[in-house]
């Protein structure tokens, strides 16, 4: 089937004007009459997961972030993302992106699914359609109270991911020294990615921890200093459930043409 075919299905579904101003998702690179037999999902358009498409002779590659978020002057190889619009034109592989409007209509339910919150709601609200309201991220909560760390036990396991950074542990470890005191968290706050800008959503909304990624050392202090615990599982890990989950509805929607998600690899390596 055409490449516009199915954009026209994505964008039904995830309309581009759910996406927040500043950002660039829809078809980057390729032609919009291009036959798709072959459809290949990564979490960005890297020379690895480019290797991969190329390697299952894609036709048509799908991402959760851009790889265009500037206006480009040149493309030439003297650029990495050169290189990589180069690598796509010449192997005939046309890149869609799938950015904040994923966030605020997929990214948000599959986390606040991941974490297993209940009472669930919008964390903050970027769109209202008669009433229902969708937006970036969910608060809701824990299956049970537990202490900060074992909530941050908890989302390493159920995010999958080797390691998390909780900011407030100090805190719990003082309170050790008499465990009645200990305090149990349970309501929780999660947004995929970077969750720098919802902080004060998170503080206004009630939530005692805050899941997200990218967060930096001032704005974990100062949210601390506001009563709000951070539990950091980085960018890549909050949402890289992204490919496997467009994988499944790509082959549902679309069962004429096959799918692949690139491979899980963690961008960093602890040492």
């Amino acid at each position: 089937m055409r490449c516009e075919e199915i954009i026209s299905r994505l964008e039904e579904e995830y309309p581009l004007g759910c996406a927040e101003e500043w950002d660039n998702p829809g078809l980057l690179v390729g032609r919009r009459n291009k036959e798709v037999r072959r459809i290949f999902v990564a979490l960005d358009a890297t020379e690895d997961t480019i290797r991969q498409a190329l390697e299952y002779h894609a036709d048509l590659m799908i991402t959760h972030h851009p790889l265009i978020f500037r206006s480009i002057k040149q493309i030439n190889e003297d650029t990495f993302i050169g290189r990589r619009i180069l690598t796509l034109i010449e192997n005939e592989i046309s890149l869609y992106a799938m950015h904040t409007n994923f966030d605020v209509l997929g990214m948000a339910a599959l986390n606040e699914k991941q974490l297993r919150l209940e009472n669930c709601r919008v964390l903050e609200v970027t769109m209202d359609t008669d009433g229902i309201e969708e937006g970036l991220g969910r608060i809701g909560d824990l299956p049970e109270p537990m202490t900060l760390a074992g909530c941050a036990a908890y989302v390493r396991k159920r995010l999958d991911v080797p390691e998390v950074r909780c900011y407030g542990l100090d805190d719990e470890q003082e309170s050790l020294k008499n465990p009645d005191d200990v305090p149990l968290v349970s309501r929780v706050a999660v947004c995929g990615g970077s969750g720098k800008s919802v902080v004060s959503s998170a503080i206004e909304e009630g939530a005692e921890v805050l899941v997200t990624g990218d967060i930096d050392y001032h704005t974990a202090i100062d949210a601390l200093a506001q009563g709000l615990y951070i539990i950091d599982a980085g960018h890549y890990g909050t949402e890289y459930v992204f490919i496997e989950y467009m994988k499944k509805k790509l082959k549902k929607l679309f069962p004429e043409c096959e799918c692949k998600g690139a491979r899980i690899v963690q961008p960093f390596t602890s040492v």
